[in-house]
């Protein structure tokens, strides 16, 4: 079936599903904060609901899905979901952000159960500034985890939030680290989402700087041509081959060819990432609504969607924190640990 198209003509392809809001990190960019207002286990969406929201999502089109969290290994027995996704041959994409610190025990379930991807998070390769980052003592586990991660999945990419002055000096290092993995390296510009509480714009990195710096180190850095891909990284190939990302959200927004949804682990429904207006699909599912009424709602609010979020932040004259601390305490849903990065 051809999906659906919003207001710019923009298809929805690609549905992230955050099974849990916990994390076991405390990353600076994403959950720098003290304390947080978490969900309720009781509201959180069952495996059966989210297959059943799932199902819906294919009927009009989508055949991407993407589990998030906060950190979803820490979901009780992820493999049983990943199973029930992987039975759907509509689907040709069930993929897992993690960041790697269960991966050692949890990879071989999820290859079994179906799961086709892997992104894991590696901001650094120090032990002490790992620690300074997350708050936990905890880099070899996610080294262990990324080493049998890479040994089970092929095509395993380390996602690497550059923030100046943090680990920005770690860029070579770390697509060295990549390429003895076998795992492509995605540098990504610190966003100024729903968490990012301690956001500057002096901590930005942007691409051109990525790239000038790799282009100092390794020659000139040539970009691929992938015009028809929707995959939020632009993708360049170094003189030696080698290959690598950039998701420049902050300075160079990718919102014009964006197909992707956002659920959160309590079935709240968002078309952008800066998103602050959700549609409760679990209250739906629970009141008794059938997969086709949901697939209904969900084609009705995606070909309203106008969102152009990062777009939009970039015309911010005077910008700063995106959402004050406040505002996400009254609306936890607003935090992108609630949603998926």
């Amino acid at each position: 079936m051809m999906p659906p198209v919003d207001l710019l003509g923009r298809p929805l392809r690609s549905l992230r599903v955050s099974v849990t809001d916990r994390c076991n990190l405390r990353c600076e960019y994403c959950m720098p904060e003290q304390e947080y207002v978490w969900l309720e286990r009781a509201n959180l969406l069952h495996f059966e609901e989210i297959d059943r929201l799932v199902d819906a999502a294919i009927s009009i089109g989508v055949d991407k899905i993407r589990l998030t969290g906060g950190e979803p290994l820490l979901r009780k027995d992820l493999p049983d979901l990943v199973r029930l996704l992987a039975a759907k041959p509509a689907l040709t994409d069930i993929a897992l952000t993690s960041n790697g610190m269960l991966l050692q025990d949890l990879a071989e379930p999820l290859k079994h159960a179906g799961l086709k991807r892997l992104n894991v998070s590696l901001d650094t390769l120090r032990p002490e500034r790992f620690l300074q980052l997350t708050r936990q003592d905890a880099h070899s586990r996610v080294l262990a985890g990324i080493e049998t991660a890479t040994r089970l999945f092929g095509g395993v990419k380390i996602d690497v939030v550059v923030m100046r002055g943090a680990n920005d000096d770690e860029l070579v290092p770390l697509l060295d680290y990549g390429s003895r993995m076998g795992a492509e390296v995605r540098f990504i510009e610190y966003m100024d989402v729903g968490g990012a509480t301690h956001w500057a714009g002096t901590l930005v990195v942007p691409r051109r700087d990525i790239l000038r710096r790799l282009s100092e180190v390794f020659g000139a850095v040539t970009p691929l041509d992938e015009r028809a891909s929707s995959a939020p990284a632009d993708r360049f190939v170094l003189p030696d081959g080698r290959v690598f990302g950039i998701i420049s959200s902050t300075t160079e927004p990718f919102c014009r060819s964006c197909d992707r949804a956002r659920v959160t682990a309590d079935g709240m429904f968002y078309t952008c990432l800066y998103g602050i207006e959700g549609l409760s699909l679990r209250d739906l599912l629970r009141a008794g609504a059938t997969n086709t009424d949901v697939a209904a709602l969900l084609q009705d609010r995606w070909v309203r969607r106008a969102d152009r979020g990062a777009e939009e932040r970039l015309e911010v004259r005077e910008r700063s924190v995106y959402l004050p601390v406040a505002t996400l305490r009254a609306d936890p849903h607003l935090e992108m640990h609630k949603r998926g990065g």
